[in-house]
């Protein structure tokens, strides 16, 4: 790991005064550690982190970065695998404050900043049945300033959708401070003025490279494929104004010429229908064979799998029926599928397909389908073979994804040879797979690179990949840009005239060369080989992670404290800093982690939705808060777990005192407590909060009543009431809508007769109480066993948070009976048993939602859509939708969080003009409603008002 540097007092002053807002630069070792990282197998530490809030920031810090002759590298979603996004210089956010979409041509175009992801920008231009060309596996993390620096492509986009052919213009800041709208009418007059020297430069490379014959060929042969090794040369021959040279030339320049402060595309557009299939083959050559008609046919995608990569897919759980059982030998298969727009083209492309199959030399017999779940499961396994191999690497090593690309007709034997390169080097489980439609496959390599053996070993295996790859007239990297891993070997790959072209370039876009020095170019022959990290084992929970950054779109604190990434990687270097003996920075780091990654953790689970590997980090931070919690703390809430029916009834009650008292007579109070107690302790009373909720019980059905299922509402509704109605007076509450439904529908519920004494355990999980976890979580499953008929019943309850607790809290016992408990969320039974049943009503005009982590984990927000939409014409979920972080009381303890997790989501609703606004968990509804000022109601009791006044 290495040490970084400390800024100058001169450096430090000249940051602050260089962006709108001094508090933007950080310093503080978390902060630095934090950032240091991403996606690559390099690490350096920066001197400094700046968040800057727009493009004229950029300017200011690039020119104090060359006046002060300190490196500065952008940084968007940190998703690179190449070491382009780290420096041990300035470290400058770009994501967070560039988020900007502005849809161009009802569609066609559109305008956007760096800091956008991909997933995103493809919400917005779905109405419009268009999305970006790029398609990259990333898309829910990668940001717009990545996919325009790697020049992104992808498994359909080829190099014909790829950013450099769909890039209309760009805005750039130069490291000079020039600012150049490249789609500007007066663009190419206004540079020239501006940077003379910059235009002349352009013209005279461009001619220079005309006039060379060799040059020329080369840079044809070179971006007649996926490429992004070395500048893009090919704008020097594609575009004659200077203008459009420099606009394309930061496509794929990885940060090192200027900074893309926004970029316009040409949209494509989106397929709707898609059918895939699994073609399996005898070996690597046989399935390369297949290539010419299979991309005649008309295929969006031909995913290679080799046979290593099928052995690995044989061993999931969800493994395709195609490979279950395949005795495997130097198999290797494809996954074609079919993209259309249209139903009937799709028919058209399948039925195509489907003839072409007889002619191909399968294995076995293949065929193509348009199911959801067999598409699902065959996507899985392409996708799942980068989980299976790097979660399953031993602790403390680090996991090398990389690229090439060869001509096509070269792919099989590339394969092979590389293949042979692995066993020599004896890496082993370093499968191969990739887009071979395009020549492009990626491959892993999983070790320590740290010790000189290993070292060695990498250093050697590189020069007979460089060989091979450059052997067959292929490039070094097809997708994941130069970076540091392959910048030494760009001279290699395009040879001294064309390189040093290329170190032209960088002259004159940034002539002090501080911008991203070291990547894309270097000289140094062991350039790769230095800065490798090394992800020190910290706990078993987070061991396997990658440090990719999937996690961080979704993450609530991302935009106050760390991210999921950012808590695992300044754990490892908290280890790391103990290994070396600097205490000083141990215990900074321990003292700004309490509240950077243990107090403002949400604990809601949504990393694992997007992580590769499967980590939730909550559960790492609910180990730390178990070793937090001390025995007193443990026997308070085991006590309250035994007494749990008065303790919220104590808690109701005392909402519904408070509620009658003006609320400048609570706030000092209430302040002074959480100053002396602690904010962590005492949570903070806010205006919005309603008042207590009411019991839980009801009489028992008659004893000759049959029972549809139990009915277990969650205790959240007793402490907190229900939301106001359009007359300002609370709601009826979910408990009562829900009832009502079912009573309408002709279903029968039983609640447990002790229900006030029973939850789901979940408050003791999220703050490491393990004690009184078990006691709740022992008397609600023997109570709920009961109740249910030891399993014959299906169990009920009314908030998802309280629903996916109650799914954890039977996950064991489950396992290991034979009568497991069924647990469904109250959305999804009203949408599977209720809403066919029920009568016509009438609906409201707009329903604005807000799914929940819990229901996202849960896999219920289809349920929710349904439901909603019995209720309302029009149901708009917020492109900006996120966890509200309130998370049980969190948002109460540190409503900080939930603000800032709101924050764009709260923004959007601003602008919706809707009927109502609902959810389907009470915590979460509160959150909201602080956000927005508007009364998030549960889904339920919305239905159960309309449809009850037919």
């Amino acid at each position: 790991m290495s040490a970084h540097s400390t800024p100058t007092r001169t450096l430090l002053d000249e940051l602050r005064s260089a962006v709108g807002d001094p508090a933007q630069v950080r310093t503080r070792p978390i902060d630095l550690h934090a950032n240091a990282h991403d996606a690559s197998h390099f690490l350096l530490i920066p001197q400094a982190v700046v968040i800057a809030e727009n493009a004229a920031d950029v300017g200011e810090l690039l020119q104090t970065s060359a006046r002060q002759g300190v490196p500065l590298t952008l940084r968007s979603g940190g998703t690179s695998l190449s070491g382009q996004s780290v420096t041990d210089g300035v470290l400058v956010d770009v994501r967070r404050n560039f988020k900007n979409i502005e849809v161009l041509d009802n569609g066609a175009r559109v305008r956007v900043q760096p800091g956008v992801t991909v997933r995103a920008l493809n919400a917005r231009l779905a109405r419009y049945g268009r999305k970006l060309g790029p398609d990259p596996a990333s898309e829910a993390a990668c940001t717009i300033g990545g996919v325009v620096a790697n020049n992104s492509s992808g498994m359909a986009c080829g190099t014909v959708d790829n950013a450099y052919n769909t890039l209309e213009s760009v805005t750039i800041v130069l490291p000079s401070g020039t600012v150049i709208d490249t789609g500007a009418r007066d663009a190419e007059e206004r540079l020239t003025a501006l940077e003379p020297a910059l235009v002349e430069g352009l013209h005279r490379l461009a001619q220079r490279v005309r006039n060379n014959t060799q040059s020329v060929a080369t840079i044809t042969h070179q971006f007649s494929m996926k490429n992004t090794m070395g500048y893009g040369l090919n704008s020097l021959l594609d575009f004659d104004r200077a203008v459009d040279m420099l606009a394309h030339l930061v496509v794929g320049s990885e940060g090192t010429l200027g900074f893309i402060a926004e970029a316009v595309f040409r949209t494509v557009p989106k397929a709707t229908f898609a059918s895939s299939g699994l073609l399996i083959f005898d070996s690597l050559e046989a399935a390369n064979s297949s290539l010419p008609a299979l991309v005649d046919s008309g295929a969006a995608t031909l995913e290679l799998l080799d046979a290593l990569s099928l052995k690995i897919g044989q061993q999931a759980p969800d493994a395709p029926l195609a490979i279950r059982g395949l005795p495997v030998e130097q198999h290797a298969a494809l996954l074609v599928e079919y993209q259309a727009e249209q139903a009937e083209h799709l028919a058209e492309l399948q039925a195509g397909g489907d003839a072409l199959m007889p002619t191909l030399g399968l294995s076995t017999p293949a065929t193509f389908s348009t199911d959801a779940s067999v598409r699902a499961d065959l996507w899985h396994l392409r996708k799942g073979l980068y989980t299976t191999v790097a979660g399953a690497r031993p602790t403390g090593t680090t996991a090398l994804l990389e690229d090439v690309v060869v001509p096509v007709a070269s792919l099989a034997h590339t394969c092979t040879e590389l293949i042979g390169l692995f066993d020599r080097y004896h890496y082993e489980n370093s499968v191969i797979f990739g887009h071979a439609k395009d020549g492009n496959v990626h491959f892993m390599l999983t070790d320590g690179f740290v010790e000189r053996e290993q070292v060695e070993r990498y250093a050697a295996f590189t020069e007979d990949l460089v060989d091979l790859i450059l052997g067959e007239g292929g490039s070094l990297k097809a997708e994941h840009g130069t970076g540091r891993v392959m910048a030494p070997y760009v001279r290699r790959q395009y040879g001294d005239e064309l390189y040093d072209v290329m170190r032209q370039i960088k002259v004159l876009c940034d002539p002090n060369g501080m911008l991203n020095p070291g990547v894309l170019l270097d000289d140094d022959p062991e350039a790769h080989l230095r800065h490798i990290k090394t992800p020190l084992p910290v706990n078993e929970e987070v061991d396997r992670c990658v440090e990719c950054g999937y996690c961080e779109p979704v993450c609530p604190s991302r935009n106050l404290t760390l991210t999921p990434r950012q808590r695992i990687v300044t754990l490892r270097a908290i280890e790391q800093s103990k290994i070396d003996g600097d205490t000083a920075l141990t215990t900074s780091l321990t003292r700004d982690y309490t509240y950077g990654a243990v107090q403002t953790c949400a604990v809601d689970g949504m990393c694992q939705t997007a992580c590769p590997v499967q980590i939730n980090t909550g559960n790492l931070v609910k180990h730390f808060r178990r070793e937090e919690v001390n025995g007193v703390a443990q026997g308070v809430w085991n006590a309250a777990a035994t007494n749990w029916g008065t303790v919220t009834r104590v808690a109701g009650t005392a909402l519904n005192v408070v509620e009658k008292i003006p609320l400048p007579l609570i706030t000092p109070p209430n302040a002074i407590a959480r100053a002396v107690l602690g904010a962590d302790t005492v949570p903070r009373y806010s205006a919005e909060l309603p008042g207590g909720g009411k019991s839980r019980t009801r009489p028992a059905p008659a004893a000759n009543t049959a029972v549809d299922a139990v009915y277990m509402p969650a205790c959240v509704n007793t402490m907190f009431g229900p939301a106001n109605g359009a007359d300002g007076k609370p709601g009826p509450g979910v408990q009562l809508s829900f009832e009502q439904l079912c009573a309408r529908v002709g279903l029968t519920l039983f609640v447990p007769e002790n229900i006030n004494d029973l939850c789901c355990g979940t408050p003791w999980s999220s703050k490491g109480l393990s004690r009184g976890q078990r006691t709740m979580q022992e008397r609600t499953l023997q109570s709920l066993r009961e109740a249910s008929r030891d399993g014959e019943l299906t169990i009920i309850c009314d908030a998802s948070s309280c629903t996916e607790g109650l799914l954890h809290a039977v996950e064991k016992e489950n396992a290991t009976s034979d009568r497991p408990l069924r647990i469904v969320d109250a959305v999804d039974f009203v949408a599977e048993r209720v809403l066919p049943l029920l009568p016509e009503h009438g609906k409201m005009e707009r329903l604005v939602i807000h799914p929940t982590c819990s229901s996202t984990r849960m896999g219920g927000n289809d349920a929710l859509s349904i439901v909603a939409r019995a209720v309302a014409t029009d149901v708009v979920v917020p492109e900006d939708w996120g966890c509200c972080a309130f998370a049980g009381d969190r948002g109460m303890l540190h409503p900080e969080l939930t603000a800032s997790a709101t924050a764009a989501e709260a923004a959007e609703v601003a602008t919706l003009d809707a009927s109502a606004h609902a959810s389907c968990n009470r915590t979460c509804e509160l959150g909201m409603t602080r956000a927005t000022g508007e009364q998030y109601h549960h889904v339920l009791e919305l239905l159960n008002q309309l449809s009850r006044s037919e």
